[in-house]
């Protein structure tokens, strides 16, 4: 459980419903997959959409987006730029349209998003769920159309591996919290920000609990068998993670370290030691 995971952690969803439509910017990368994805949900032809992450400022994308109007309104998940960069050009693209975040530094034209004050839609509704953990703004959103119910995860939960604690923004307790919370929601579809659509939100929870608590067990062990600085932790806990990604696996070793109340300090020398309380 505590190894490197690559493939998605909860059977592939299905397919879609068929109000729920994916299109999928043209940015993969090591942190963002195949793209980001922007998820289009339309209860019924002609009704006004609403559109979750915008993604980058692509102009071919966001073009896509806009060809799907009418919109009501767009929603952000968490502010990093995969995710928003093209917030303000699609918001023009729409003549206008409201751009929503539950920070407001993200949003365009409307007040930010609360959880007491549900997005109403032509035929269905969409709540935020409050997830801190990733970053300290990370939502996700339940939407409902009938009988049906997705919950779209943002990078909260990935359709394929696992996702960084952005410390000192994202923080590990809040994180946890946040999958606690999503283990509820069992045999509900899960929209990734990054990958493909997962059958089963709570069941994707359940094994990131597991995951992230069987890495705390590594970087305790760690530090008990001398790892000093934060890169040494990263270098004995994700040996099996490709070089070229132990930047981001640091962020979450310094997520874990100041959960486990093992804060750094600078050495004489310069370096950044750990010091226990």
């Amino acid at each position: 459980m505590g190894g490197h995971v690559t493939g998605p952690v909860a059977a592939l969803a299905d397919g879609l419903p068929g109000w729920v439509t994916l299109l999928r910017a043209p940015n993969p990368g090591p942190m963002t997959l195949d793209g980001t994805n922007t998820w289009v949900l339309r209860a019924a032809p002609g009704a006004p959409a609403v559109v979750v992450d915008p993604g980058p400022a692509d102009e071919g994308h966001l073009g896509r987006i806009a060809a799907h109007g009418p919109v009501g309104s767009v929603l952000i998940t968490h502010g990093h730029p995969d995710h928003t960069e093209g917030s303000a050009r699609l918001a023009d693209l729409l003549d206008g349209a409201a751009v929503r975040a539950a920070d407001p530094a993200h949003t365009i034209g409307a007040a930010p998003l609360t959880p007491d004050a549900p997005v109403e839609a032509a035929g269905f509704t969409v709540r935020l769920v409050p997830t801190p953990g990733h970053t300290a703004d990370s939502v996700c959103f339940l939407a409902e159309h009938g009988d049906e119910r997705v919950v779209l995860t943002g990078d909260t939960i990935l359709g394929r591996g696992t996702t960084v604690v952005a410390h000192p923004d994202g923080h590990l307790g809040d994180y946890l919290a946040s999958l606690e919370l999503l283990s509820a929601y069992r045999g509900i579809p899960a929209l990734p920000g990054h990958g493909p659509a997962l059958a089963d939100c709570g069941a994707a929870a359940e094994f990131y609990l597991a995951h992230r608590r069987a890495r705390l067990d590594q970087v305790r062990a760690a530090v008990e068998a001398g790892a000093t600085t934060a890169p040494e932790v990263v270098a004995r806990v994700y040996a099996d993670v490709d070089r070229s990604l132990w930047w981001a696996a640091e962020w979450s070793v310094r997520a874990q370290l100041e959960y486990l109340g093992v804060t750094p300090r600078e050495s004489g020398a310069g370096a950044t030691e750990l010091e226990q309380p």
